[in-house]
């Protein structure tokens, strides 16, 4: 009895490392906040119209179908690029919209299963923040990623865009353009 429950830790021991690395890509997580010189509805007023990305500059061109539950918008980026999302989520007393990525197009952002959530909170004193937080999986759904479809691609992807439509939404609202 003694040798066989040996033998089975040892079978046990030997299989670990093999199961330890066979787990495929884990929900990454990108949380950024900013803070505005704008009072929290004026900063919303701009944040929560679902229709506008003009404080992006790689979206050259958006069609939106709303601006609540349900609606959709097509987005063209300045590679071609075409990316379809949808609100979730919205709430205008919480200042909260909710999004998803309709389906995943590797080439326009490096990760798959993509949802965001944008909330604006006032800050006092006329300011605001706005957060921007998404969670998503890199591009590459198996083991052994290559270099641009890995976590670290797919996190620096999200993070470069969320700072990029951060400042601009913050020049949008401050500037009043």
């Amino acid at each position: 009895m003694k040798s066989l429950f040996a033998a089975s830790i040892a079978v046990a021991v030997a299989f670990t490392p093999v199961v330890a690395s066979a787990h495929g890509p884990t929900r990454q997580k990108v949380e950024i906040t900013t803070e505005v010189a704008a009072p929290a509805d004026k900063t919303w007023a701009v944040v929560s119209n679902f229709g506008d990305m003009s404080w992006l500059p790689v979206v050259t061109k958006l069609e939106a179908t709303g601006n609540d539950v349900g609606a959709e918008r097509t987005i063209t980026l300045a590679n071609g690029e075409v990316i379809k999302e949808r609100i979730e989520k919205f709430d205008a007393g919480k200042m909260m919209m909710m999004y998803r990525m309709e389906a995943d197009n590797i080439k326009a952002l490096p990760v798959t299963n993509y949802s965001s959530r944008l909330t604006v909170k006032d800050a006092g004193g006329g300011k605001s923040t706005i957060t921007w937080w998404g969670a998503f999986y890199r591009g590459y759904p198996n083991n052994d990623p290559p270099a641009d479809l890995s976590d670290e691609a797919a996190v620096k992807a999200i993070t470069d865009l969320y700072n990029t439509g951060l400042a601009g939404m913050k020049k949008k609202i401050e500037g009043g353009s």
